[in-house]
């Protein structure tokens, strides 16, 4: 937790940079940061996006904008949102595949001294760092009850920061744009794509080119996700055979909603054998509503419109199960158009995918955990790669 608070340091002296320049992008650029010693390897902006929240009085959304190393002008921008509900988007530029790599500095209260990631992904992207809902992270408003919110209103408020942040940075608007992110995010994403979806079709401006999305580790259904955890559980090691027999004969494959008090106690069982500590990244300001209950029509949606989708797993998470991911991705119907085969990364199998007609690819991360970035980060960047690129992964 020490490199947590040293790195939650680096974002509080963000803020007292741009606190006065909000809205202006070319009041934004940061052109050095505590702890870091040397030129930036690209552009980096940072600031607030105000949007109207009436009747309760405007939210102002917190991002931190990395332009690509590689070509900025025709690379594409990715929108990066954690998920929690409630984690800040700097879980995923510290912990995962921003800029830098955090080491604790020399004394206590020093700031972290910031090294160069190389496997970071605005090696080839430009990535957008958003702290989503209002709320979480250093995004805030005057009126707490902004901090109200839920899973339809959060789409709303991500959609208008988007149009806003395009007409602060009208270069970047033909460039091709993704959005992607990770656990809750399995909501944000697909949800947020239909939205954008919307919006180009009825000719909103300024016109967003977007292209696809990427969803890491993503809640996406509570059948699917809930019956993944016990097989998941005892292919894993987790539990013994004969606690899974036992929920095998008295739960009858319905883990998800348990059709008796026997079944309950062996899941019970399950849960005492792989128990997760808080995660302290997280808001608890923020008061959130769960209010949509499957993202399988959001996905058959948006990949029956030909836009591009990868579903990621890191095969060591027992928080949202590759075998629940697995399941619900095949459910869709979608014709096989690349049998389940190994990717290799480094010259070493990294994981197994198997793709589907309509641009669906659902791909794995061996020994990855529920964050796969910060597991496996040169396996990371290198299917992140291939997948913007077009290329095999």
């Amino acid at each position: 937790m020490k490199l947590l608070s040293l790195a939650c340091c680096i974002a509080f002296s963000l803020v007292l940079c741009v606190t006065a320049v909000r809205a202006a992008p070319a009041g934004s650029l940061i052109t050095n940061l505590p702890g870091f010693e040397g030129r930036l390897p690209s552009q980096h902006h940072a600031g607030y996006v105000s949007i109207n929240g009436k009747p309760t009085g405007k939210k102002n959304l917190f991002y931190y904008f990395v332009a690509s190393q590689r070509n900025p002008s025709k690379d594409p921008v990715v929108l990066w949102l954690n998920g929690g509900p409630g984690c800040s988007s700097f879980d995923g530029f510290v912990y995962e595949h921003g800029p830098f790599n955090f080491q604790p500095g020399n004394s206590g209260g020093s700031f972290p001294i910031l090294q160069l990631n190389p496997y970071s992904w605005s090696k080839v992207s430009n990535i957008i760092y958003l702290d989503s809902p209002c709320g979480v992270g250093l995004s805030y408003s005057d009126n707490p009850s902004n901090y109200v919110t839920g899973d339809i209103q959060t789409t709303s408020d991500t959609h208008a920061f988007l149009l806003k942040w395009f007409e602060l940075y009208p270069e970047f608007q033909a460039n091709p744009f993704y959005i992607s992110g990770e656990s809750y995010a399995g909501v944000y994403v697909p949800m947020l794509a239909s939205e954008v979806i919307k919006a180009i079709e009825g000719n909103q401006q300024p016109s967003i080119n977007f292209k696809g999305y990427l969803v890491g580790n993503g809640i996406a259904d509570d059948v699917f996700d809930g019956n993944g955890l016990v097989p998941f559980a005892f292919g894993m090691g987790l539990i013994s055979i004969d606690i899974f027999a036992d929920c095998q004969a008295t739960c009858q494959g319905k883990y998800y909603d348990p059709p008796n008090p026997t079944c309950e106690k062996n899941l019970r069982r399950v849960s005492q054998a792989s128990v997760a500590g808080s995660w302290t990244i997280c808001a608890d300001r923020v008061d959130y509503t769960t209010e949509v209950d499957s993202m399988l029509p959001y996905h058959k949606n948006l990949t029956a419109r030909g836009y591009r989708a990868l579903i990621y797993s890191g095969d060591h998470d027992s928080v949202v199960p590759f075998t629940g991911t697995q399941a619900w991705t095949r459910s869709l119907g979608y014709k096989i158009v690349e049998q389940w085969r190994s990717w290799l990364s480094n010259e070493q199998v990294a994981g197994y995918l198997q793709a589907y007609d309509k641009n669906l690819t659902f791909l794995t991360i061996k020994g990855a955990g529920h964050m796969v970035p910060q597991y496996k980060p040169r396996e990371s960047l290198d299917f992140f790669t291939r997948w913007l690129d077009g290329k095999p992964i």
